[in-house]
């Protein structure tokens, strides 16, 4: 019996609460239809329905819409052709590309770079935040995609649209230091009652030290100051997670956003990674003893880390099987963090073999269903590390497989069918970010 669903969620559908109206439609009507056999699939789908593999551009009168072909587009920009605005938009545009950098790379002869990062400048309209997509559903600000987007405005130039999203973190940050799952993009509040996901603070004191980095040294204790709420609040609520006789912070939802019973090597790697950053902004500001309270922490949490997920081979859950590795591998190395230990490579050498897709493109990781679709974030973000670990040949052959899975408009999808086709929401902002990243970094 052939049964229409909408996509697998997660990480990009944030564990199915991105659907919207119209899987809430479709699921009502699923239910009609088939609830008497009592069949209703949930891994292993028939058919899958493709959402908005588009791009996003400015139209008339400064709006967002979706544009579905680069014909529509004025030629080298995210602009409507054809309205009155649209030669002013576009010199806008290019204006704004043009007072950064466009990183190129050798044997990636395409305009993807400056593609994706005019569609996070798009994305990032009007308050000046990036959503993680322009549908409904991702219309909102979530740490992980908005530390990733502002570590590639810093790395290509554009520091004032990263601190930007640094102050917005620092608006919405509660007392307690930890963030909610997503936000809304005016700063108001939350969407729902998602709650708390942990990880945000290593994401949001990695996302500081990145912007921080690239600044003359001499503007640098001036920025931290400015954030230093921020660190503050960040930093003492990653040390209180992993105030226990374990030093392993609690389970927590992490980038594939369910519910956890155990805690996943992404949360505490991620935490891990915060506490690191957050030493070095202590000593740009000379303030020596947080940055030895935070380096503490972030060793006695690496080395819990790796005695409790290395002797399994570093699983996404804690006491889980080594073939189940995911990103949190990749989030015990660099960029994230400065250290590279030779015993998590190993581990991230054998992860696309149990990630890998048919595709071509890689999955969440090892223990996702095994419906052949590659995840565009996830295989960006393996390209990041490779290129920050030296392992250039692979980080260039991801990023041209991305390059050629990219949807009619040119943009970014956060998935790729098992046939080749682009799928789900594009552009989106961790994958267009993770690009920015890499390219930067394999042209330095």
């Amino acid at each position: 019996m052939a049964v229409l669903t909408l996509e697998p969620a997660l990480p990009g559908e944030r564990g199915g609460s991105r659907r919207g109206s119209l899987g809430i439609c479709l699921g009502l009507l699923l239910i009609l239809m088939i609830g008497s056999s009592g069949l209703l699939a949930h891994r292993n789908r028939d058919t899958v329905i493709p959402l908005d593999a588009l791009a996003v551009a400015v139209g008339p009168g400064g709006q967002v819409i979706k544009v579905a072909a680069v014909n529509e587009l004025v030629p080298g920009s995210r602009v409507l052709a054809g309205t009155p605005e649209s030669s002013e938009l576009a010199s806008e545009q290019a204006d704004w590309l043009a007072s950064g950098t466009v990183p190129q790379v050798s044997g990636l002869g395409s305009d993807m770079v400056a593609a994706a990062l005019l569609d996070l400048h798009v994305l990032s309209r009007p308050y000046g935040v990036p959503v993680a997509g322009w549908s409904d559903p991702w219309r909102y600000v979530w740490p992980r995609d908005s530390a990733m987007v502002a570590t590639a405005f810093a790395r290509t130039g554009h520091h004032a649209d990263a601190e930007r999203i640094l102050n917005f973190l620092q608006q919405v940050q509660p007392e307690s230091g930890l963030f909610q799952a997503r936000y809304l993009p005016d700063g108001s509040g939350v969407p729902d009652d998602r709650g708390v996901e942990l990880d945000g603070v290593g994401w949001a004191l990695w996302a500081s030290e990145q912007v921080a980095a690239e600044l003359a040294e001499t503007q640098r204790p001036a920025f931290v100051q400015r954030h230093r709420l921020l660190l503050d609040r960040s930093t003492e609520a990653a040390l209180n997670s992993i105030d226990n006789a374990s030093s392993l912070p609690a389970p927590s939802a992490d980038y594939w956003e369910v519910k956890e019973k155990r805690l996943t090597l992404a949360t505490a790697a991620m935490v891990c990674a915060g506490l690191q950053s957050s030493a070095e902004l202590y000593r740009v500001i000379g303030d020596d003893h947080q940055a030895r309270a935070a380096a503490a922490g972030a060793t006695r949490l690496r080395a819990a880390i790796h005695n409790n997920f290395g002797r399994d081979g570093y699983p996404r859950h804690l006491g889980g099987r080594s073939d189940s590795a995911d990103l949190g591998v990749d989030f015990l190395l660099p960029p994230m963090t400065s250290i590279v230990d030779q015993t998590v490579v190993s581990a991230w050498d054998q992860a696309p073999l149990l990630m890998a897709r048919p595709g071509g493109g890689l999955a969440p990781g090892g223990s996702w269903r095994r419906d052949g679709i590659s995840w565009t974030n996830v295989t960006a973000s393996r390209a990041m590390t490779a290129a920050f670990i030296g392992h250039h040949d692979e980080a260039v052959a991801r990023l041209r497989w991305l390059d050629q899975h990219r949807t009619a408009a040119g943009s970014l999808p956060e998935k790729v069918l098992p046939n080749g086709q682009p799928a789900s929401v594009s552009p989106l902002a961790w994958t267009a970010a993770a690009v920015v990243i890499t390219a930067d970094q394999l042209s330095g």
